[in-house]
């Protein structure tokens, strides 16, 4: 299995080798870590915070706004984009739901990247 170095991400040259912990680039002399730097990555994903389709974080008993129609399985009504969910709770569903709620079609889950807070 051939190792790949990556092409230098300043000069998009292919001509970069490992030295130490670092990858060099050649052509412009420029230097970055083997090992990516992913705590700003890690923060954003795996932080705990549940945040809504524009990034905002929700809590529990916040009022939500659908984003965008959403079929209801196992039904053949759906819920209408603006419709506003009055004190939701957070919890820890499967498949990303993430917001338990009543609608007027029942409690449900959803998930938040289909809400925005009120």
């Amino acid at each position: 299995m051939p190792h790949t170095v990556p092409a230098c991400p300043q000069c998009g040259l292919e001509n970069t080798y490992p030295d130490g912990s670092n990858y060099v680039c050649p052509d412009c002399a420029f230097e970055w870590p083997q090992v990516a730097d992913t705590t700003e990555t890690d923060a954003d994903a795996g932080d705990g915070i549940v945040r809504d389709a524009n990034g905002n974080p929700l809590a529990d008993g916040d009022a939500v706004i659908l984003v965008k129609d959403l079929k209801v399985k196992g039904s053949s009504s759906t819920l209408k984009k603006g419709t506003k969910i009055k004190s939701i709770r957070l919890v820890d569903g499967a498949d990303g739901h993430n917001v338990d709620c009543k609608t007027d079609l029942g409690s449900m889950l959803l998930k938040s990247e289909f809400l925005k807070k009120a």
